[in-house]
């Protein structure tokens, strides 16, 4: 779908913009074409600039209080779809962490290169906060006193393109749109503060993601959801080539889609309200998870625990730690400001599309646990010689 060599995809250079964005087209290239001087700021709004960054500060301190603070927006304001998709992806960071302290991942990788993934996972999830979560509040406080005050987002180091869509949606009211421009912007925020650094390059996507994605397969999106008689099931997609832009863009299009699909979406949205988030796969799965590791220390595992998507009889669950048992908060140096929206064609990117959304996951996943317990069963082996 996706060809590497151009700006972007050629999916997208075929379709045709809708009338609805026309004025929405024409006010982004004003913008690029006579970028607006900055203005002084009234007290009133250095006030408003400050206690939205005090607010996004005290909710950025780690995994938990920010998918928790993603969540309580949502419910106050039900709108910004992106919000409740962002709680679910976040949710999902949160496991990958602790899963660098569980039973798997610290048999196949160095200590060294689960320190290094948890400090590019954190760093990712920091930053896209940082950034994401001040434009929410301050939609929030514009909805409350009925006044447009996104002209300040360039106080708060947000792209002009995301000055415009707000603007544009206070008039247009259009979740799908705002959400689909919020993806745009955080994974080209997220491309220029984190992917292109040269340590997360060498020691990352050279290295761990590729023993992760290519040789186990892990790195799978979960949307836990609750079916009949309060049931557990999951919905999501596996992960590819997350280092690619044009990529990063379609997977959050595709699972925006995926979560806001009518029939799934109050199912999701009841077990995520009810469910307060742990980092631990416990919260999802507590019949093959525990919080508390019940192996025998030292003894090392010579068959698999699974059998047909269940633990054998008497056998120890997953061990998925609670998140705040395992991590501590991290201090996180600013970002540094980077104005990435220089083209008008990315626009293409919030025109709808068709797509297959069954979201089957559940077997991928189980068939992904297995394969991280072979491994871990065939390095045993290999040092016993």
């Amino acid at each position: 779908m996706f060809h590497e060599r151009r700006s972007f995809p050629i999916f997208f250079q075929t379709k045709k913009l809708p009338k609805k964005y026309i004025p929405l087209q024409k006010a982004l290239k004003e913008r690029l074409r006579k970028p607006i001087p900055l203005q002084p700021l009234t007290e009133r709004e250095k006030q408003l600039v400050v206690s939205i960054q005090a607010e996004t500060k005290r909710c950025n301190r780690n995994n938990v209080m920010r998918t928790e603070a993603y969540l309580d927006l949502y419910k106050r304001n039900p709108e910004l779809h992106w919000s409740f998709l962002a709680h679910m992806v976040s949710r999902n960071t949160g496991w990958n962490m602790t899963d660098l302290k569980g039973s798997f991942l610290p048999k196949l990788l160095t200590k060294q290169e689960c320190d290094d993934f948890y400090a590019f996972l954190e760093r990712g999830n920091w930053i896209i906060f940082e950034d994401a979560f001040p434009q929410l509040l301050l939609y929030e406080k514009s909805k409350h006193d009925q006044k447009n005050y996104f002209h300040l987002l360039s106080s708060l180091h947000v792209s002009v393109f995301m000055e415009v869509i707000w603007s544009f949606f206070i008039d247009h009211p259009d979740s799908q749109i705002l959400t689909l421009a919020l993806v745009v912007n955080e994974q080209n925020h997220l491309e220029h503060t984190v992917m292109k650094e040269k340590q997360y390059k060498q020691h990352v996507f050279e290295k761990i993601e590729f023993k992760l994605q290519d040789v186990l397969s892990m790195n799978q999106i979960l949307f836990p959801y609750l079916s009949g008689n309060d049931a557990m099931s999951l919905r999501g997609k596996t992960i590819h080539q997350f280092e690619e832009l044009h990529n990063r863009i379609h997977i959050g299009r595709y699972l925006y889609a995926l979560l806001f699909k009518a029939e799934y979406l109050k199912k999701t949205e009841c077990w995520a309200l009810q469910t307060p988030h742990t980092g631990s796969r416990m919260d999802f799965w507590p019949h093959l998870f525990n919080l508390v590791n019940e192996e025998i220390p030292g003894k090392k595992r010579m068959h698999s625990r699974f059998k047909n998507g269940s633990l054998k009889e008497g056998e120890a669950k997953v061990y998925s730690p609670l998140w705040q048992y395992v991590w501590k908060d991290v201090s996180h140096s600013p970002a540094n400001p980077y104005e990435w929206f220089k083209d008008i064609e990315v626009l293409s990117y919030l025109i709808d599309f068709e797509t297959n959304l069954d979201g089957l996951i559940e077997k991928d996943y189980y068939r992904t646990l297995e394969k991280l317990e072979y491994a871990v069963m065939a390095k045993n082996i290999t040092t016993l010689f």
